[in-house]
């Protein structure tokens, strides 16, 4: 069953039930209202008769003051003590075969006569000859019942009216919920058939449950577009980069096929070029993956961190692996909120760029100020240009293609650092000098 016919049935029949219920309420308390109507004027008018009995000397008298007192299309009896009937008037015509049944503790009796509600009352009353009998007035409710049959006519028209309405409502309202349903089901469907990631239009001042679910949609293409646009970006810079040492490995691989191993300058270079651009190959493998895992979504664990005892052991770390001077300026403890592996991640990217890039020693500073807590690594190597400087983050941009490849540089550190640093919120910057050096700043914000 579709969502729209849900949406209408469940309405429909939901309204259906309230409507019932209510009209049936109204339908009982107005009746009731009628009845307690009814009976207060023939409870007046019954006390009336009961004085004008009391009153009474002759017993003769009685059929004459019944007659006074018999209500409009009514009747009145007189019972003696044994429930036998002694005196009965009536203004409608076989009304002496009706016997209200009085209940304890009501104040009246309501039944049927010829299809007709009757009004029933008893009160005692002293006779003439002292013995207390049972007066008994009854009326036809004639105009009530003409009120009630006209009340349901009023309360079914009201109901069939509330149904076409609301039927009317359900169906309006099963589109306005089901429009966007539909748009974003065609939308997915196209993007299925086309291959592309299709969006769709949500009301710039939407603030409903269905402009937020088209926003999310849109969204979530937009994550999806990303992602695939980073996925064929990086197999087509994967192709394009391993074509080079695979190149070179394959030259030099036919060239020890042709010569073998007579010629040993030819077999050693060929050796150490195959083993050079494998370890180059390898490095690459390794960074383009952790390129890709760092485009994907993940979790912060932020804490507080010593950062001045992290960069010092980070340093200490590089220096028993490279045997290299690595200085550190700075006095600790100098504590953050980050993420302590991200951060000693980016540490190691940024030294390791700055070791393979110059022959003198590196200079770490740490200082804390207003903004945050900021790292600078200073290397005095050879300097960027300030034309290559904008395109220092990009995936397998070199500034000099010879000097990479002397280093084992793949030209995926700095795209790498670049995507860690914007994960855990803090922020890289750059001063080159050609001729001079390179300092790299990171600043972990205050907040």
């Amino acid at each position: 069953m579709r969502l729209n016919t849900k949406i209408h049935l469940f309405s429909t029949f939901l309204t259906l039930l309230i409507l019932s219920m209510m009209n049936i309420g109204v339908y009982f308390i107005f009746e009731k209202m009628a009845y307690d109507t009814e009976y207060n004027q023939l409870n007046m008018e019954a006390d009336e008769l009961i004085k004008a009995l009391s009153k009474m000397e002759v017993e003769d008298d009685a059929a004459t003051i019944l007659r006074t007192f018999i209500p409009s299309k009514g009747a009145i009896r007189v019972n003696d003590s044994k429930g036998e009937m002694k005196l009965f008037v009536q203004s409608v015509n076989n009304v002496n075969n009706y016997q209200p049944k009085f209940k304890a503790g009501e104040r009246y009796s309501i039944g049927t006569f010829q299809g007709i509600p009757i009004l029933s009352i008893s009160k005692p009353v002293i006779w003439a000859d002292g013995e207390v009998k049972e007066v008994q007035t009854m009326k036809l409710l004639v105009e009530v019942n003409k009120n009630l049959d006209f009340l349901q006519l009023i309360l079914v028209g009201v109901t069939l009216a509330g149904m076409l309405l609301m039927a009317i409502s359900s169906i309006m309202l099963g589109k306005i919920i089901t429009g966007p349903i539909k748009k974003l089901i065609n939308t997915m469907s196209q993007s299925r058939v086309s291959g592309k990631y299709k969006k769709i239009s949500v009301p710039a001042n939407g603030k409903d449950e269905m402009a937020q679910m088209g926003i999310s949609f849109n969204e979530m293409m937009e994550q999806l577009e990303l992602n695939y646009n980073k996925q064929e970006q990086f197999v087509s810079d994967a192709s394009h980069e391993l074509k080079t040492p695979l190149t070179v490995i394959e030259s030099y691989a036919k060239l020890l096929s042709r010569h073998g191993f007579r010629n040993a300058e030819i077999a050693n270079e060929s050796v150490q070029a195959i083993i050079s651009e494998t370890s180059r190959m390898k490095e690459m493998i390794s960074q383009m993956l952790l390129l890709a895992k760092s485009n994907e979504q993940l979790v912060r664990s932020t804490e507080v961190v010593d950062v001045f005892e992290l960069v010092e052991t980070t340093l200490q770390s590089m220096r028993t692996a490279y045997n290299r001077k690595f200085l550190l300026k700075g006095e600790g403890p100098i504590h953050a909120n980050t993420d302590l592996e991200q951060l000693r991640q980016l540490l190691f990217i940024l030294l390791d760029n700055a070791r393979k890039y110059s022959e003198k020693e590196i200079k770490t500073t740490i200082l804390k100020n207003e903004q945050g807590t900021k790292i600078s690594i200073m290397d005095y190597g050879n300097g960027i240009p300030k034309k290559d400087l904008e395109h220092i983050y990009n995936r397998f941009y070199r500034v000099d293609e010879d000097r990479n490849r002397k280093t084992g540089g793949t030209g995926l550190g700095m795209a790498i650092a670049k995507d860690i640093a914007a994960r855990i919120s803090v922020e890289l910057s750059i001063e080159s000098v050609v001729g001079f050096g390179t300092t790299i700043h990171i600043l972990i914000p205050k907040d």
